[in-house]
């Protein structure tokens, strides 16, 4: 309905395609900014002081990361056109550094939950899962595995724990988010198609997610429980999702993490497989939390009418995509 976030949305999109499709450091880094600079209007709303708030971490941020970028960048340039003697791999190391602040993996997640809880839905969509396409292409282009490796461990622990005793939803998909960074970022040094594969489905998982919690206004753990009372499918299906995002057999969500195991058996990176699986089953054991208790337990107390806009067209998309996502691996392994 508003011209100027469809502007903004589209030069977005434009700008992660100039940095995808750039033959150089310093067009990457044009990209960035572009795609920063619409983005923190689409997070900006008058009405929300805490989306203000979270627009200016955003920028501080990106904006330490871009600087890094640039200054590194621009040492590359000195370094070929001048032949200056300088140390590429430590330059790259730093260019690594900076794209993993801006996607918000570990050790530079700091920034990443507290500015989730300022978000609404579609905006923290948007940043779980667009945002990071660009800083992981150009990852893609750096082959520092010693770095990357410390990275996807750390990622894995960091958003296993710390989604342990959140009871906001936000900062639980901020999380989330983190780990599934670091099987995303194991997939990347995988191959390319491995990682495209996995970063689908995971955008798939979670637009099914945030698609429900926008809809019905859902921001906390004990407003999951007391919602649904009416409608027991709503509430099977979503806790479903939440089993699927977290990779539980034999949902969707599985697929992906399988690939990665499969080719990280066959490299015969047994130590890092491990930790890797290992805090799965712990965001699997947070995800199996919210849903015994949400199945077993039922709320009478709350229980006011909601105005929600979840018409037929909502509710027939949303069980569409459900569908996918509680048989999808049955209908893949058919074809």
């Amino acid at each position: 309905n508003n011209s100027s976030k469809i502007l903004f949305l589209t030069i977005m999109i434009i700008g992660t395609m100039i940095t995808v499709t750039s033959n150089s450091w310093l067009g990457a880094w044009m990209g960035l900014e572009i795609n920063l600079l619409s983005f923190i209007p689409l997070l900006s709303d008058n009405n929300n002081l805490t989306s203000t708030e979270a627009s200016l971490k955003y920028f501080l941020t990106q904006a330490l990361a871009s600087t890094v970028l640039l200054f590194s960048s621009i040492i590359l340039m000195l370094k070929n056109n001048m032949n200056i003697e300088i140390n590429e791999s430590f330059t790259s190391m730093i260019i690594m550094s900076a794209l993993l602040l801006k996607m918000g993996a570990a050790p530079f997640h700091f920034w990443f939950p507290n500015m989730m809880e300022g978000l609404t839905w579609m905006n923290a969509l948007m940043l779980m899962t667009w945002q990071k396409i660009a800083p992981l292409m150009l990852i893609s282009y750096l082959n520092i595995k010693n770095l990357l490796l410390i990275s996807v461990i750390l990622s894995v622990i960091v958003g296993a724990i710390g989604g342990l005793n959140q009871t906001s939803l936000r900062k639980l998909m901020a999380f989330s988010s983190i780990n599934h960074l670091g099987w995303m970022l194991m997939s990347l040094m995988i191959s390319e198609s491995v990682w495209l594969i996995y970063f689908m489905f995971y955008s798939f998982l979670s637009f099914i997610l945030t698609f429900m919690f926008n809809i019905f206004k859902l921001f906390h753990l004990n407003q999951l429980f007391s919602w649904f009372m009416n409608s027991k499918v709503l509430k099977f299906t979503l806790f479903m999702n939440f089993l699927s995002l977290g990779g539980l057999p034999p949902f969707l969500g599985f697929l992906p993490k399988w690939l990665v195991i499969q080719e990280l058996t066959f490299c015969n990176q047994y130590f890092t497989l491990t930790i890797m699986m290992m805090s799965t089953l712990i965001t699997l054991f947070f995800y199996l939390r919210i849903c015994y208790s949400a199945f077993m337990l039922n709320y009478y107390e709350n229980n006011w009418t909601i105005n929600t806009q979840f018409n037929n067209m909502n509710t027939n998309l949303y069980l569409i995509c459900t569908f996918f996502s509680i048989f999808g691996l049955f209908l893949i392994s058919l074809f």
